[in-house]
């Protein structure tokens, strides 16, 4: 018996012992019916009935003497075939309890070794982990919250007792307080007292009256001298202080636009470099479009390039079922010569064409040979040595069918059967090396259609990061304008605020100014009056002596 009957033998026993027990039951009972059927008188007919020609009863002792040892081989045979089931059975529950058990043991090594489950040891590990550390934190604590309490507790104790100390030596503080104080007000009394008489000692004296006279004159002699001085120093402070303001302020509004001017220049300068990004980046943009409108149309070409690669795979095809069914032709026509020229001529037909199908991968190839790698490159070299191959046997071909022309019909039916062997060797090869062409062609054809997918989501990404660029410029370049017009605005009611609030801090200074010199001026009219007015009246008194009593004495 060979391996595939052996095989096939296996597994008609394994199909047949797997079948429901109403299948083996069909055989049983087919197999009870054909022992039957053996056992059975020569006058009985299958179905129990007799025949038409029925032996008398007197042929009972003519039963075969075998039937008893063949009743007893279809028992035996019942009963191994129902131990071999029972075996089969015992077996199967054996093998699916393994499986269960085993798939069992999988699905929980599977979820002991999860990563899920690891998470969660280890989660629960770290609450374990946190809660001894708290657990100590807060005993830790707790020994920290006995430890001060103790020390405030030794504290107060120690306070208190400073403080029933400080209070008997603050009694004996009060006491001496008490007695520098009164010692102290005696004695300011005393002080007081004195003073009061030498005051009125210095009063009583007319020669001390006649020399404050004297010194009150030459005060007021003095005081107009020194205020005329004043009031010019005064006016020379004011106007310089006046020019002083009116230099810082002209300085000030020159500084605040020049640092105007400076910061327009500077924003004319990032507006013009921002100008320059957006314009760069629009170009990167038109460039990316025009990339992706190439990346497009190159991966319409490929697409193209595909489907044809698949039409001249469908034409090999059916070229291939055409020469076949003709061959069908051939061989029952039997005209070997004729069949040997046609054959000739559709070998150089079909070389023909794999040269035409390889003239047309070679123009693809030299179209892509500036973007082509090594492996493109090698596959551009297989397909011309594949087109000089066809070459070659096309050139071989046309020779054989020159030699033909002069074969016999016994020598062509040979050469016939020679040269059907050569063509099927060779067109296998020929198969072979032009699927190997082909496959590679579309593999390239794959990639190239990956790489310009590829190319296009990325281009498609940066133009996306460009817009967003240029729309995130084009809000910080409005952001900026509006700020920089708030901050301008801002900055020259600033400005005009100090300007104005200097000027009227300057003329409400120099009103204040004039007003004091005014009042000086009129306070010193006044006196300068008075006193006229007093000496007019002692000089028309004359002198006049002034009673002097007993001096008193200050007392509290």
């Amino acid at each position: 018996m060979t391996t595939a009957r052996r095989a096939r033998y296996l597994a008609a026993e394994a199909l047949r012992c797997l079948r429901p027990r109403e299948d083996r039951r069909g055989e049983e009972t087919e197999a009870q019916r054909q022992e039957a059927a053996w056992s059975r008188t020569p006058g009985e007919s299958r179905d129990g009935t007799q025949d038409r020609y029925v032996e008398p009863e007197m042929a009972l002792p003519t039963i075969p003497s075998s039937w008893p040892t063949r009743n007893r081989l279809l028992e035996r045979q019942i009963v191994n075939h129902r131990e071999q089931e029972a075996r089969f059975r015992q077996q199967w529950d054996t093998n699916s309890r393994y499986f269960r058990d085993f798939s069992v043991w999988s699905s929980k090594q599977a979820q002991w070794s999860s990563r899920k489950c690891y998470q969660q040891s280890m989660q629960a590990y770290e609450e374990q982990k946190l809660r001894e550390e708290k657990k100590k934190s807060l005993t830790e604590r707790q020994r920290r919250l006995c430890k001060l309490l103790a020390e405030e507790k030794s504290q107060f104790a120690e306070e208190l007792k400073q403080k029933r100390l400080d209070l008997a030596l603050r009694e004996s503080d009060v006491r001496e307080r008490s007695a520098k104080l009164k010692s102290a007000r005696e004695l300011e009394r005393k002080m007081v007292a004195e003073q009061l008489l030498y005051e009125h000692w210095k009063k009583s004296d007319p020669r001390f009256r006649q020399i404050e006279s004297d010194l009150h004159k030459k005060h007021v002699i003095d005081t107009w001298e020194t205020q005329l001085s004043e009031r010019k120093q005064q006016e020379t402070a004011n106007k310089e202080e006046q020019r002083r303001f009116e230099n810082q302020y002209e300085i000030a509004r020159r500084e605040a636009l020049e640092r105007m001017k400076q910061e327009e220049e500077k924003r004319h300068l990032e507006g013009r470099q921002q100008a320059e990004a957006l314009l760069q980046q629009m170009e990167e943009l038109k460039l990316k479009e025009m990339e992706a409108t190439k990346l497009k149309k190159e991966q319409e070409n490929l697409l193209k390039q595909q489907w044809e690669l698949g039409l001249l795979e469908e034409k090999r095809k059916n070229m291939e079922e055409y020469r076949k069914k003709a061959e069908l032709g051939r061989f029952l026509r039997h005209q070997y010569n004729a069949q040997l020229n046609r054959r000739a001529q559709q070998i150089q037909e079909e070389l023909e064409a794999d040269k035409r199908i390889l003239l047309a991968l070679l123009e693809k190839e030299d179209e892509d040979q500036r973007r082509d790698s090594a492996r493109r490159e090698r596959a551009a070299a297989d397909a011309a040595w594949m087109k000089q191959v066809i070459e070659d046997q096309l050139e071989i071909e046309k020779a054989r069918g020159a030699e033909l022309q002069v074969l016999y019909r016994e020598e062509a039916k040979q050469m016939w059967e020679k040269r059907e062997a050569e063509w099927e060797k060779e067109r296998q090869a020929r198969d072979r090396l032009m699927k190997e062409v082909l496959t590679e062609r579309q593999h390239q054809l794959k990639e190239k259609i990956e790489l310009n997918r590829r190319a296009q989501e990325e281009a498609l990404k940066y133009r996306e990061h460009l817009i967003r660029g240029l729309e995130e410029a084009r809000e910080e370049t409005r952001r900026e304008r509006a700020e920089e017009a708030d901050l301008k605005t801002a900055r020259k009611r600033e400005l005009e605020a100090q300007v104005a609030e200097r000027y009227l801090q300057d003329q409400k200074e120099l009103e204040q100014q004039r007003k004091e010199d005014e009042e000086a001026w009129l306070a010193d009219q006044l006196a300068e009056k008075l006193v006229q007015k007093e000496a007019h009246l002692m000089t028309k008194r004359g002198y006049q002596s002034k009673p002097y009593g007993r001096p008193k004495i200050a007392w509290n």
